[in-house]
């Protein structure tokens, strides 16, 4: 057992100085830059270029396109979800490429990681421009200082307007208050998917080296104190099965070696005694065990007892304590529980409270965005995130890892000032054809969103900002993408906290629930087909309480999904008819979270997803709802 600080003399809590060591000089050596972008604006692909373009990886050895979407998820949706750090020789200079999430949901990696890096790599799209995302990381990227170098991607695109684009995103510096020294930024014109990079926006070939080379001259290298006590603060956290949580963060003076004695200052100012285990570099795509790292290297760390998010790693003779990074609060709310319906334990290996208790505790170990409640039912926990996407992107892991559960509706977290009840607002941005307009414009005003701006956008398409509710966007999206045929471009990011407004519309229609248990017939959604819209096929399993399709109307209705035609013995004109059936709306996952209303629970087995209700009985219905629940 570690000892205690009391335990310790010379570790005291006033030893401690929140103020930032001296910087007393620059390292040459190395640069650290963090590659910033709107989601599917080539981040990733740009990354891959500049993988080859340093000459270290033979024909071949990268073996793949998209080397930092590393886990499957990422490579299907397309897009960054953890952020990666690797490093490039370039020329004598260690490059430390910091990739980091696009999605507004994964917004808060992005905020830690940037206070590693000294320059950003801004990556906007020579078609799109800046976007929501864009300016949320410019914006976070200025405020701590970083020397942005501009690059235009996606120049080879059909409709790329290269140089309008750079201008848009020059007006966005001046909007966010960058200083005449930070307009003066470096810019390029790329493209990933071909790799090539030039400061022409009509060159359409060469290498992408132009862009290592603007990193070298422009972003300058980390400033160090390499004499003084060591310090680095924990900006990201992976977990090993192995060695447990690794931590990482740029040392910002003095060195750290194996085995060295430090201690963590913690958020309430006390102190914990540690021992570093092993002190890791980033080399290429992975980490090499070093003696020793010094100041201006991002360093991987383990061996330090439950590091966090903003903790200090420092010397014990000389602690220091940086200023603490912010971890954003969660908006939105989940209640996970066992999956209790009567196909419980068909398709997963893992299926019991505890079960579902103890991989929740493994994610907290790293995903800092994440919080788990008790709810006072043993098999049930309050799992709270920054959006849909970031906890669905947790249950489809689990799910892919052989773990059944159900999981509720979302639902936002208040928050009360000055005796107030307030909600998280959100930034709606959507482009769309003009014909499309007036739809978007009811769906989103039915969801308490105010229009903020209305523009001409790009290619033709209307350019609406709106500030919505963050309840108001659970389940909007689909709406919108039907009523525009798929054309709405849309994207959010969070906003702040406002007054809570009125309620926000429900789900206007009902659903279909089965009675009964077995297996769905075509001849009785033929039936049911004429006035609802169906989630199963025939041949597909159902159980009573069960959802299996979509009412016309608003009210629940119970049916019979297995019903067969009767046999008889007499000939009747049209009795022989074929059965013609509608395809069944297929649900994904964040679709289904946003579908289901509080009654009713998605739920999650490796093989399926299906919608049930809460209460599978109608009579157990019946009684909740005459306790006034929902």
């Amino acid at each position: 057992m570690l000892p205690s600080v009391a335990a310790n003399p010379r570790v005291t809590v006033s030893d401690t100085s929140t103020a930032r060591p001296p910087l007393v000089e620059r390292r040459q050596d190395v640069r650290n830059v963090a590659i910033i972008a709107h989601v599917d604006h080539g981040k990733t692909t740009l990354v891959d270029a500049l993988l080859r373009q340093s000459g270290e990886f033979r024909e071949g050895t990268l073996g793949q396109d998209l080397v930092l979407d590393s886990n499957d998820l990422e490579r299907e949706r397309g897009i960054t979800i953890l952020s990666k750090n690797i490093s490039l020789p370039y020329k004598g200079t260690r490059v430390n490429i910091i990739d980091t999430p696009g999605h507004a949901d994964f917004g808060g990696e992005v905020e830690r990681v940037l206070r590693m890096a000294d320059g950003a790599l801004i990556l906007v799209d020579a078609f799109e421009g800046p976007r929501p995302q864009t300016r949320f990381v410019v914006g976070k990227a200025l405020e701590v200082g970083l020397k942005p170098i501009v690059v235009v991607n996606k120049i080879d695109r059909p409709n790329a307007r290269p140089e309008e684009v750079l201008s848009e995103t020059f007006d966005l510096f001046a909007e966010l208050g960058a200083d005449d020294e930070t307009l003066d930024f470096k810019y390029l014109f790329a493209s990933g998917m071909e790799g090539y990079a030039s400061d022409d926006p009509e060159a359409r070939e060469g290498t992408i080296a132009p862009i290592l080379d603007a990193v070298l001259e422009h972003i300058p290298g980390p400033e160090i104190d390499p004499d003084g006590p060591p310090v680095v603060m924990v900006t990201s956290l992976t977990y090993s099965e192995y060695v447990g949580r690794v931590a990482t963060g740029r040392i910002v003076s003095g060195s750290f070696r194996t085995n060295q004695k430090v201690v963590l200052t913690r958020l309430d100012g006390s102190l914990t005694p540690a021992s570093i285990t092993t002190v890791e570099l980033f080399d290429k795509l992975g980490r090499v065990e070093v003696p020793s790292a010094s100041a201006g290297d991002i360093v991987a760390l383990t061996g330090l007892p439950d590091p966090q998010i903003g903790d200090t790693v420092t010397d014990p003779e000389r602690p220091v304590t940086l200023p603490r990074l912010a971890v954003d609060e969660p908006t939105l709310s989940m209640l996970f529980t066992i999956n209790s319906s009567p196909l419980a334990g068909q398709d997963g290996k893992y299926v019991t409270s505890r079960n579902l208790r103890d991989r929740l505790q493994r994610e907290l170990q790293a995903n800092v965005a994440l919080r788990v409640d008790e709810t006072g039912d043993k098999d049930s926990f309050s799992v709270s995130g920054r959006g849909v996407l970031h906890l669905a992107i947790l249950i489809e892991t689990m799910r892919r890892e052989g773990y059944e559960l159900s999981v509720g509706a979302p639902r936002v977290i208040d928050k009360e000032v000055d005796g107030k009840r307030h909600e998280p607002y959100e930034h709606l941005v959507i482009d769309v054809p003009a014909e499309g307009v007036g739809g978007v414009m009811t769906l989103v005003g039915d969801k308490r969103g105010q229009l903020s701006e209305m523009s001409a956008g790009a290619g033709g398409l209307t350019h609406l900002e709106f500030h919505i509710p963050a309840r108001g966007l659970i389940g909007l999206r689909t709406r919108l993408l039907n009523a525009t045929r798929g054309e709405a471009v849309i994207h959010h990011r969070f906003d702040g906290y406002r007054r809570a407004d009125a309620d926000v519309p429900g789900r206007k229609n009902g659903v279909l629930v089965s009675q009964i248990a077995g297996k769905v017939v075509g001849y009785a959604l033929f039936k049911l087909q004429e006035r609802a819209e169906m989630f199963v096929s025939p041949g597909d399993p159902v159980y009573e309480g069960m959802i299996v399709g979509e009412n016309s109307r608003d009210n629940d209705l119970v049916v019979n999904p297995i019903k067969e035609k009767k046999l008889t013995n007499v000939r009747s004109s049209g009795a022989d008819d074929a059965i013609l059936l509608k395809p069944p709306r297929q649900m994904t996952l964040e679709s289904a979270l946003e579908y289901i209303a509080p009654d009713e629970l998605v739920e999650v087995t490796p093989k399926a997803i299906r919608l049930r209700k809460r209460h599978l009985t109608e009579n157990a219905r019946k009684r909740d709802r005459s306790k006034g629940n929902s």
